[in-house]
């Protein structure tokens, strides 16, 4: 159950730091990417009039089929925006000791700058547009005056 009064969503804007990563999980026969994006912030002080830049990393992870897309279209120094929300996940590392990282799980991606020859599509969601989605059947709508009994106001 969601908290009314709480929201967990990242908007990031940022270019990848290298080619995903994609695995087949066998056990449910799941695909997952892994990715780093970089974001910039510039920063300047007045008193030396002078504008310095930082960056900072973010580990994003993505499912299904939007991590076949990620894996397929994307590439470093991609420019991309990714949706998604904060995941914290726990686990023992080889010599027994426990290890935390905060990750973000991406359920949107949208690839920006420049488009190239042959490239893929601008946006993806969790089910990306044209892949495996049957085609939406045609809604006719009624005619002026048909149906407004219907209406319940």
């Amino acid at each position: 159950m969601r908290d009314i009064n709480s929201l967990n969503k990242v908007l990031l804007i940022g270019r990848l730091g290298g080619k995903p990563e994609l695995r087949v999980l066998p056990q449910k026969d799941r695909s997952v990417a892994r990715f780093t994006l970089a974001t910039n912030e510039r920063f300047y002080n007045p008193n030396t009039n002078q504008s310095s830049d930082r960056t900072e990393w973010h580990k994003i992870v993505v499912w299904g089929k939007l991590a076949d897309f990620c894996e397929r279209y994307l590439s470093q120094g991609k420019q991309v925006l990714v949706e998604g929300k904060l995941r914290t996940r726990s686990w023992q590392d080889r010599d027994g000791n426990k290890r935390t990282t905060t990750e973000i799980e991406a359920f949107n991606v949208v690839l920006l700058g420049r488009r190239e020859e042959g490239g893929a599509p601008e946006s993806v969601a969790a089910e990306p547009a044209g892949q495996d989605l049957p085609a939406e059947p045609e809604t006719e709508f009624p005619a002026a005056g048909e149906g407004e009994d219907d209406i319940p106001f």
